[in-house]
């Protein structure tokens, strides 16, 4: 791909994503454009550009969902996970008992591994035989993980990254080579084409956000942006959960850090906390 046409395709992936193409990326674009290339039946990858800067939306669209890094697996960073189970879930209990009912947000959910290790977690308390009312939503931008996340099947790879073998018994059927989610993990949880640039409203108030490994693949300005809204729609209560690895440090003072958990950031007490403030 020549210098024109790698600028032309950064540019308009930030503007439609957020995700930041650098030029040390640059020996991933053909290889992740080659499967759209041939489903739209173009020769190369320069005849799909010549087409992408017509404004064809569809091919932008395919584009777009192609550049996403989607790689995920069961319980993936165990860490975070024994954060939610020992530390977030159980303040949640505890401060949601009167109402039972939670709200949950896995904000870039891939193929469903996130949502459904939560759902799994979740499960473990047997919260709806206690009345609970559990809205665990996951979204991401690309509609084809999405329809994977949906469908639930996953093959005997994916089911060995993460998952302990009294899991994958308890939890999934197996179908031929592949494994299906049970169909009550699969009704714990919603799931949504959506694109993190856009407007949060629509999602109210959550107790729990998920964000992890989503951040770095965007610059500073939509790092900030992205945060600002989340804590829009957190409770003054709620927790934010990112990568352990990952660190929001210098972005925001909207947030502040768990000490005993690297991971676990929690609403800055200095925010009012029924005031939505303005954001771009």
């Amino acid at each position: 791909m020549n210098s024109k046409d790698f600028h032309f395709l950064a540019e308009m992936l930030r503007r439609r994503s957020g995700l930041l193409l650098t030029q040390q990326k640059a020996h991933l674009v053909e290889n992740r454009l080659a499967p759209v290339t041939r489903r739209f039946g173009f020769r190369d990858v320069a005849a799909l550009m010549r087409e992408l800067q017509h404004g064809h939306e569809a091919l932008a669209i395919a584009v777009t969902e192609a550049m996403t890094t989607n790689d995920s697996a069961f319980f993936r960073d165990r860490k975070t996970y024994e954060e939610f189970r020992e530390i977030v879930l159980p303040q949640m209990l505890i401060r949601r008992r009167a109402r039972k009912r939670l709200r949950i947000w896995c904000s870039a959910c891939a193929a469903g591994q996130e949502p459904y290790s939560i759902a799994m977690i979740l499960d473990d308390h047997k919260l709806a035989d206690q009345g609970w009312t559990i809205d665990l939503i996951a979204t991401d931008i690309n509609s084809q993980m999405v329809a994977r996340a949906q469908d639930g099947l996953y093959s005997q790879f994916e089911v060995q990254r993460g998952l302990p073998i009294r899991r994958l018994v308890s939890s999934f059927t197996q179908e031929g080579s592949n494994w299906r989610i049970s169909e009550n993990l699969r009704r714990m949880v919603t799931f949504r084409t959506f694109n993190l640039l856009d407007s949060f409203g629509w999602l109210g108030d959550l107790d729990v956000v998920f964000c992890r490994n989503v951040l770095m693949y965007f610059d500073q300005n939509t790092r900030i942006s992205v945060l600002d809204r989340m804590v829009d729609v957190l409770t003054p209560d709620g927790s934010l959960l990112i990568g352990p690895a990952e660190s929001i440090a210098g972005l925001t003072s909207c947030f502040v850090q768990t000490q005993e958990a690297p991971g676990l950031y929690s609403r800055a007490k200095s925010l009012a906390p029924n005031v939505r403030r303005a954001t771009g």
